[in-house]
């Protein structure tokens, strides 16, 4: 086991070089925070993330949760780091001060955030979905609503829960049949979902579901889908707790991973309906939800970034103590560090991290710019920008999670495969990231679909146009040529893999389904590489000149990016390109 040492260093190199905090502090909304704030608050949420977070990681996932009378009973130290986290502000954190929140911009937030899913992720997980619902409220809540429940869920004293699936839905929201009928000025819902993170604990005061109902006389499919607010316990109109609503827990989930979270099957209405109340207007919850559902996942790609790291730090840490064999060039026996395999399996879980972090930050200072740029036009731009990210940061992202926790457990040998090191926790924590806040290929099928053909290729060719721009200053200096090279050949396979798409998703109905994952493989592992690129024309030009060590280990991590993980472009383009001839012929008795 090893403790968790959140890599400030490197979280703060990209908020300082590569998210253009200077831009997002000269915002009005930022106006009164600076970059040694900035600096400030992720230092403190990174030392929160290792001494209050950290040591309940594993106790969490030994024991579990469990459900008795219809409460859950959580892992052992939840509650007291849940107060901690509530008495230190941190849910306020990116929240409006409006509401009661800090204001901080995004890029802080998904800093922060990053080490919280890093030290216990299934902790983390109850304050990134309070978070979703803050956002949700904000954006479609009444006055009334907003007023009364958003300072109660920014500062933690309440938590916020999403409620989607069903027994018979899965992904497939269309097959919705919770119930909604009106009742007064509120409504009564029953029914039940099912894998529900978080649905239930005792540790805040109120949990606020969001939950996805359907009228009766609504249309059918996710047009006829409404959004509403059910409190667990009503709420007073002086703002006190009232009367327990009529909304329980009846099991959780027996998980592979994430066991210190509760993922509850919840029942509305055993009596006389759970009491609900509108959010947005009936029959349009989807475009609540996603409101929510953006959010996460952005976060839950934030996920995979931060459980990488973590299954890396383990690793390490075996690898400089473990002692076995020989190795060229040393004497005697020698810590499994010195061997080249392993440092090759090390470099491609750094390179991968280090690039995934920058792309996190980029992508949490576009929602800024997005947000709050003063200029309409940048605006617009950078919410495109965003709505092209999102997808790719969840579904990249999570996807090499499975990777590099991988490669933490290999490294490990057979001491890997067995639950004593710690690295098969991470394994099995990271395997459900591909899977929940939609699956890689949602992710994938919304890229390819919503963001490039929908949109007749008009912001990946704005992408593919700022990526280039990076050509003139990487020729400038002879240190940066791999990476120059590694990186136009890169740019030059996904704009290839695009064209194509979008020469053929018109002709061809399955051409997108059966190119989708290569193609949002390719896009991440380039993106990847053009921040790798980006934090290395730093490097050059002086960044971190106080610390040479980090300086040189940053220049050499990038060039075995562009020399190793680079080159999986090609791959994933001509995969992608093989149309859908091969995926959709072989007859399905034949499988």
């Amino acid at each position: 086991m090893t403790d968790y040492k959140p890599p400030l260093k490197d979280i703060l190199f990209n908020i300082h070089e590569l998210s253009s905090i200077d831009g997002v502090l000269r915002f009005e909304n930022y106006s009164e925070f600076d970059i040694e704030l900035v600096d400030q608050v992720v230092g403190e949420a990174s030392k929160f993330a290792a001494d209050i977070l950290s040591p309940i990681n594993i106790p969490g996932d030994r024991t579990g949760c469990k459900v008795e009378d219809k409460k859950v009973v959580m892992a052992p130290g939840f509650a007291a780091a849940y107060g901690k986290f509530v008495e230190n502000g941190w849910q306020s954190l990116v929240v409006s001060p409006e509401f009661g929140g800090m204001g901080m911009p995004d890029v802080v937030g998904v800093a922060a955030a990053e080490t919280w899913q890093s030290a216990c992720l299934s902790f983390a997980l109850q304050p990134m979905l309070t978070a979703g619902a803050v956002i949700a409220l904000e954006k479609h809540g009444s006055a009334g609503i907003r007023a009364m429940y958003l300072p109660q869920l920014a500062s933690g004293a309440w938590t916020g829960t999403m409620n989607l699936t069903e027994p018979q839905a899965g992904s497939d929201l269309a097959a919705v049949s919770t119930r909604a009928v009106r009742d007064g000025d509120h409504y009564r819902i029953t029914g039940a979902k099912i894998f529900i993170t978080w649905g239930d604990q005792e540790f805040s005061e109120n949990i606020v579901h969001l939950v996805l109902a359907r009228l009766p006389d609504g249309p059918e499919g996710i047009r006829g889908l409404t959004m509403f607010l059910v409190p667990k316990f009503l709420v007073n109109e002086d703002g006190s707790l009232g009367d327990r609503n009529d909304v329980y827990v009846t099991s959780i989930e027996h998980k592979l991973g994430i066991h210190g979270s509760p993922t509850c099957v919840m029942n509305f209405g055993e009596s006389a309906g759970a009491i609900a109340y509108l959010i947005g207007v009936e029959n349009k919850g989807i475009a609540c939800m996603f409101s929510m559902m953006n959010h996460a996942r952005i976060e839950v790609g934030v996920q995979g970034l931060a459980i990488s790291e973590r299954a890396y730090q383990l690793a390490l840490s075996y690898a400089r103590d473990r002692t076995q064999g020989r190795a060229p060039g040393s004497e005697g026996k020698v810590t499994i560090i010195h061997h080249a395999d392993v440092r090759r399996m090390l470099l491609v879980m750094k390179s991968q991290i280090e690039a995934m972090r920058a792309v996190a930050c980029v992508t949490a200072s576009v929602q800024d710019f997005s947000h709050y740029d003063g200029d309409a036009a940048n605006r617009e731009k950078a919410s495109r920008r965003l709505a092209l990210l999102t997808p790719v940061v969840k579904g990249w992202m999570t996807e090499l999670a499975q990777e590099i926790t991988s490669l933490g457990v290999q490294i490990h040998g057979g001491m890997g495969y067995v639950e004593e090191t710690g690295a098969a926790q991470y394994m099995r924590d990271a395997r459900i990231l591909t899977i929940y806040e939609g699956t890689t290929g949602i992710q994938a099928n919304d890229f390819v679909g919503r963001k490039i053909l929908a949109d007749e290729g008009r912001a990946i060719r704005e992408l593919l146009a700022d990526m280039r721009v990076l050509d003139s200053p990487l020729a400038g200096d002879e240190r940066l040529a791999d990476i120059r090279s590694a990186l136009a050949n890169a740019i030059a396979n996904f704009e290839l893999a695009t064209t194509w798409l979008l020469e053929n998703g018109p002709l061809d109905p399955h051409a997108a389904g059966s190119a989708s994952v290569n193609i949002l493989m390719l896009a991440g592992t380039v993106l990847g590489g053009w921040q790798m690129a980006r934090a290395a024309l730093a490097i050059v030009a002086g960044a971190a000149s106080d610390d040479p060590d980090f300086a040189a280990a940053k220049l050499i991590t990038v060039r075995f990016y562009a020399r190793h993980i680079m080159p999986r472009s090609q791959v994933y383009g001509d995969a992608a390109m093989a149309g859908s001839d091969l995926v959709m012929d072989l007859p399905e008795e034949f499988f």
